[in-house]
């Protein structure tokens, strides 16, 4: 599809808005009150971005701004006419919109389309007035192909239930929703919710890594996800590295347990806790339970990351760290939920921290930071803070493996305590990594958290 981006929407977009400014300082009274008689609209210009121009090629698209005569669901729209303090009620098609009294003025209404999508459609806008009149207005609420935003596991097994959120998923009995996996299986049992933001399948035979597609009859899409995803890995506890021909795992002070039992997901895992260790309200600092560590480097001078040292950067690419998250899988049983502290997912460069002297040398020049635990236990190295738990006070993934996602931009941000970190990232720093459930600024109760972790990966997010 040709689609065409014209600065003219942008600028025109400012002009509205401060139209609709003086206007509002002009002719609002200091006490909004609903005017009698009858709202006329002349036209309506769209706020929101990407949108279909009404008077020119069908496939080509502007910014903000541009008259409209349809728009998505959500899209921010601004109705030009007379008398709109008229208008008590809004609905389009037989949904109802939020009117926000602050952006009505005679001449103007912004107004978002409703998330939720019509059971009839009409194709016109319907306001209503106090004295109950109703005057419409052609206008069609065009509603875009399924979007996908994530999955309760990207490895659910083949025969175990799964679910994928998102918003759009219509299933037209004469279009069928369908859901491909990237071998090509197309699931056979779906179950659609009300909202239409979330389809739980039983997950086919597919051993292949890469996209799902979602169709129906508004249009295809394929996940930004990876079903199965071996992108960036960096610790599935099994698999030797390309690299070193080492499995990963501990590489640090402490040895956590890497395990296998009846609920694992594909052979071994990472525990951190047990059913015999106790996790304090505020989440007290214990190491020896609670921490998986691993930093680059075998004590070698000039140190060469050579064997099962190698640095994180060496298996994943973070030169684009601020459009990646952190995957990973976890398994906490409903026997024993976590219920305080913060799982602190921490990265540092070699200068930080490596194992090895402090002050040697590596390969390329830089100087080592040699094993330490205080390069974290500040407030200045940023962080991620996962806390589940706080929502509900208890949180276990109901004996089954979900997928946790954690956007590095927007999560590492937080220092040791809790508070915002006052350092900055780089790519070099995504050298070693310390997954510690520890502190975080907020209490909760104590606990005896079993949390297994899978697949610990770096992928691209956005």
């Amino acid at each position: 599809m040709k689609i065409a981006k014209y600065n003219k929407g942008f600028i025109l977009a400012l002009a509205v808005t401060a139209g609709l400014m003086l206007t509002s300082c002009k002719d609002q009274p200091d006490k909004y009150e609903v005017a009698d008689g009858i709202p006329t609209i002349n036209y309506i210009r769209c706020l929101s971005t990407e949108i279909v121009g009404n008077n020119d090629d069908p496939d080509t698209h502007y910014t903000n701004g541009e008259l409209v005569t349809s728009a998505s669901p959500q899209s921010l729209l601004c109705l030009v006419g007379e008398n709109l303090r008229s208008v008590y009620e809004m609905y389009f098609n037989d949904q109802k919109a939020i009117l926000n009294s602050s952006y009505i003025t005679d001449k103007t209404l912004i107004v978002a389309v409703p998330k939720s999508i019509p059971q009839e459609v009409s194709d016109k806008i319907y306001m209503i007035t106090q004295n109950h009149d109703t005057i419409t207005y052609d206008f069609s609420v065009v509603i875009p192909g399924p979007s996908v935003v994530s999955m309760s596991s990207e490895y659910a097994a083949a025969g175990t239930k799964a679910s994928l959120y998102g918003n759009y998923f219509i299933d037209d009995p004469n279009v069928p929703l369908t859901v491909t996996f990237p071998n090509g299986k197309v699931v056979e049992d779906i179950t659609i919710n009300d909202s239409y933001s979330e389809i739980t399948f039983t997950v086919p035979e597919c051993d292949i890594s890469g996209p799902i597609t979602i169709s129906n009859i508004y249009g295809t899409t394929t996940t930004a996800f990876y079903y199965k995803d071996t992108r960036g890995m960096l610790f599935d506890f099994d698999t030797p590295n390309p690299v070193t021909g080492a499995v990963l795992g501990n590489h640090g002070w402490h040895a956590r347990d890497i395990l296998t039992d009846e609920t694992s997901l594909s052979g071994n895992f990472m525990q951190l806790g047990d059913a015999e260790t106790t996790l304090s309200e505020d989440a007290g600092w214990n190491d020896s339970k609670f921490s998986f560590e691993y930093w680059p480097g075998n004590w070698q001078d000039p140190e060469d990351y050579q064997g099962d040292g190698v640095r994180l950067t060496s298996l994943a690419d973070f030169s684009k760290w601020e459009n990646m998250a952190i995957k990973f899988e976890m398994y906490i049983p409903s026997s024993n939920p976590w219920m305080s502290g913060a799982m602190q997912i921490i990265v540092g460069g070699v200068d930080k921290v490596s194992q090895g002297n402090a002050g040697v040398k590596d390969i390329y020049g830089n100087t080592l930071g040699g094993c330490n635990n205080t390069y974290f236990n500040n407030d200045e190295l940023p962080r991620a803070l996962y806390r589940p738990w706080t929502s509900s006070g208890s949180f276990d993934t109901g004996d089954q493996w979900i997928t946790v996602t954690i956007p590095i931009k927007s999560s590492f941000t937080y220092g040791f305590s809790g508070a915002v970190a006052s350092g900055s990232l780089k790519a070099d720093d995504f050298s070693s990594l310390l997954i510690f459930v520890v502190g975080g600024g907020v209490n909760g109760t104590e606990c005896n958290p079993i949390i297994k972790i899978d697949n610990i990966r770096a992928v691209p997010y956005n």
